[in-house]
């Protein structure tokens, strides 16, 4: 870089406000000094460089602020963080500020060229990133000890003094985009791009997913339908659709994957280098140095970590495994005392009540999911992980394994013990319609209620009917600063984990199950943006190239899927009636198809390249470039210093 970050200036005329910091009440004043200090100084100094105000309100000045930066300073810190853009010649590199002139849409007076979120997502990354020099504790708080190297705003918000960072929301832009994502309804694809520039690619790859997967799911909704309307009770005739089933699963998946790399090729994140991981919050141990960065920070015994997860999570897992198996055999006992009561009565108040046990186990399983998946949290965070994603890998297993046995349990239970096809596909219809009413109640309609409420209550202790575009700055801030924080995408790929696991696990039994999938996910896609959009504050940006831990999920569930479909289609009176004479042929035989299928299975996921062919061919230009630009860099620098030792 030829230019220095000391050139910057830290004023600038046209301040936009793009992050806000609030700090507890009563926060001292050295501490406010020190950070804003810390925040502002010179890159040189050990500081941010970055600008920072305080928001006046009627009642003076409270203890919220709001950061933003120079433009020039954006652009050196894009190049900090290795923001990939696009060029003139329609290539994607990594910017740099030296060669900006190359890249597309650029212009020394074009503000535009860094979208919002990216802009948000630098601040983000120089904030976690100031660093304690030689300060022993934060100014006047001597119980929260700092060391060198350690992470200022990562200190601060496990002390309580900062309470939280958030982006800002552009009401102007984020009125456009409620308009054209869900402000209508239409037939028609999301526009992805943009929730992209507004939320970044975390959020606009589940969006695309979740757009991507409901199409995917239409074929099987289409061929469903005839099915349950012409071959109810046949179940013979289900052998070609769960065969498709499996086909299907397969594909859909490694569809996807060439899906993704197109658009995070597009918007640069396909080609970002991994950075790499800070120590996570709240990971704690006795002061050491780190052999691989050579920084003082808390260490850990891996052996400690270990026991903790073998001797109290694993048991803790268990037994709550064991808890679900439980509920679910009180649930068959219910399920006996309704048809026995049915049996006995035989009228229509009989009959719906053959639909109440099921109803009453679905709602128990959403309401043991959610308290499981608080103990997971729980028990994640006591192991003490050092980093996010580790953190994140061993709570997303917890959860998924206590999941699939909670939701799937009885399902098995019933078609591979019982063998009661007729119930499976009752429990199948109930816990999946049961599952897709509450997660749409308590996940978007509830919170979307209480934060109209909430704003309602707002706008009238401000004496204020302006609509949310007129808003004042201050009016803006403590109206957003009072709204829930969006926690991540976890819980919105654990509905789309599990419902894909209700239609391809059984669907040969209840081929409507694709159907209630659709119907369910297009109203998922239009209340996940209202929630987006109205309910929870603005996200940071993450980039992100994939979507991750959940990619290997969904493919070990269609695995799964595999042997319960051949198991259904073995049991079948048709196949059964094959062999009369030796059921250990008809295993044998079901074993072997199983095994081919699997073989099927894993060849086309073989053969179906996971990026493009032009994608691949411009990652390879990319990298030969690469390579030829740093063997330039090493020539120049052996020719000077072959120059140096000549005249020496």
């Amino acid at each position: 870089m030829v230019e220095s970050w000391s050139f910057l200036d830290t004023a600038e005329s046209n301040f936009r406000p793009l992050v806000v910091i609030e700090l507890a009440k009563g926060t001292k004043e050295e501490t406010i000094e020190w950070f804003t200090k810390r925040i502002v100084d010179k890159k040189a100094n050990g500081g941010a460089q970055l600008l920072m105000k305080p928001l006046v309100t009627e009642n003076g000045v409270e203890n919220i602020y709001l950061v933003g930066a120079s433009h020039l300073r954006l652009l050196l810190g894009a190049e900090a963080v290795g923001l990939v853009k696009e060029c003139s010649d329609n290539s994607m590199r990594t910017f740099t500020y030296s060669s900006r002139k190359t890249f597309k849409h650029y212009a020394d007076d074009n503000h535009d060229f860094l979208t919002m979120a990216e802009c948000q997502y630098i601040i983000k990354h120089e904030l976690e990133n100031l660093r304690a020099k030689d300060e022993k504790m934060i100014p006047g708080y001597p119980q929260a000890k700092l060391y060198p190297g350690k992470s200022i705003v990562r200190r601060l918000l496990t002390s309580g003094i900062l309470v939280q960072i958030f982006p800002l929301h552009d009401r102007e832009e984020l009125k456009k985009l409620s308009h054209s994502w869900y402000g209508r309804v239409k037939i028609g694809y999301q526009p992805l791009d943009d929730i992209r520039c507004y939320f970044g690619e975390t959020i606009a790859l589940y969006f695309g997913f979740l757009e991507y997967f409901t199409f995917a799911l239409i074929p099987m909704a289409v061929i469903g339908i005839p099915y349950y309307v012409f071959a109810w009770e046949d179940y013979d005739k289900y052998v070609m659709f769960a065969t498709f089933n499996l086909l299907w699963s397969t594909v859909i998946l490694e569809v996807w994957k060439r899906m993704c790399a197109i658009l995070t090729y597009r918007w640069g994140t396909l080609l970002m280098k991994r950075q790499f991981e800070e120590p996570r919050p709240g990971f704690h141990g006795v002061l050491g140095i780190n052999p691989v960065t050579g920084r003082e920070e808390p260490m850990y015994s891996s052996i400690k970590r270990q026991l903790r997860i073998y001797l109290v999570s694993l048991p803790f897992v268990c037994l709550c495994l064991y808890f679900s198996l439980y509920v679910m055999m009180i649930y068959f006992d219910l399920e006996q005392w309704a048809l026995d009561y049915h049996k006995e009565n035989e009228s229509n108040f009989s009959s719906l009540m053959l639909y109440v046990p099921s109803i009453i186990y679905a709602v128990v399983i959403e309401i043991m999911n959610l308290i499981y998946r608080y103990a997971a949290e729980f028990l994640t965070s006591w192991e003490n992980h050092r980093l996010e994603s580790s953190y994140q890998n061993h709570l997303i297993l917890k959860v998924l394994v206590f999941n699939f046995l909670n939701c799937f349990a009885s399902l098995f239970y019933i078609a591979f013990v019982m063998f009661d096809m007729k119930l499976l596909r009752q429990s199948l219809a109930t816990l999946l319609i049961t599952s897709q009413i509450l997660n749409q109640f308590a996940e978007s309609l509830l919170p979307y209620w209480l934060q109209k409420r909430y704003n309602r209550r707002m706008k009238k202790r401000m004496c204020s009917t302006k609509s949310d575009m007129d808003l004042s700055l201050a009016e803006q801030v403590n109206m957003e600063k009072e709204m829930g924080t969006y926690l991540g995408t976890f819980d919105d790929y654990l509905e789309l984990f599990l419902q894909f696991g209700y239609v391809s696990l059984f669907s040969c039994v209840y081929p409507l199950a694709a159907v209630f999938a659709v119907l369910n996910n297009i109203t998922e896609i239009y209340s996940d943006a209202l929630k987006m959009c109205r309910v929870y504050k603005r996200p940071f940006a993450e980039p992100t190239a994939n979507i991750g831990v959940w990619q290997l999920a969904f493919e070990t569930m269609s695995v799964i899927s595999v042997v319960t479909n051949c198991i259904l289609i073995g049991m079948s009176p048709e196949v059964d009636a094959l062999f009369p004479d030796s059921k250990m042929n008809l295993v044998l035989t079901v074993a072997l198809v199983e095994h081919l299928l699997l073989a099927i299975k894993f060849i086309m996921a073989f053969v179906i390249p996971d990026k493009p062919r032009d994608i691949q061919m411009k990652l390879a230009k990319l990298e030969f470039e690469s390579l030829e630009a740093l063997k330039q860099q090493v020539r120049a620098f052996e020719m000077q210093l072959h120059f140096l030792l000549v005249h020496h």
